[in-house]
């Protein structure tokens, strides 16, 4: 299993996309609004897209509400 730090970027028109910042931790770009979820959702299924894992595979683990968010990945 992987913890993965992550910022999330709602409404970006930057995204999809992931960068990996210098202290390991990801920043990612969605163009989904942070409303009713929208935001987590797409930011799980970017991430089982960079990992190439099932979404099923991706867990939002703490910071559903933040813009500061923890995910655990199972390998």
């Amino acid at each position: 299993m992987t913890v993965v730090r992550a910022t999330i970027k709602p409404g970006s028109k930057k995204g999809p996309l992931v960068e990996i910042l210098d202290d390991g931790a990801l920043q990612l770009y969605v163009r989904a609004p942070a409303v009713e979820g929208k935001a987590n959702k797409a930011a799980i299924e970017l991430l089982a897209a960079h990992y190439g894992v099932p979404k099923s595979a991706v867990r939002l683990t703490a910071g559903a509400t933040s813009r500061f968010k923890r995910f655990e990945i199972d390998d």
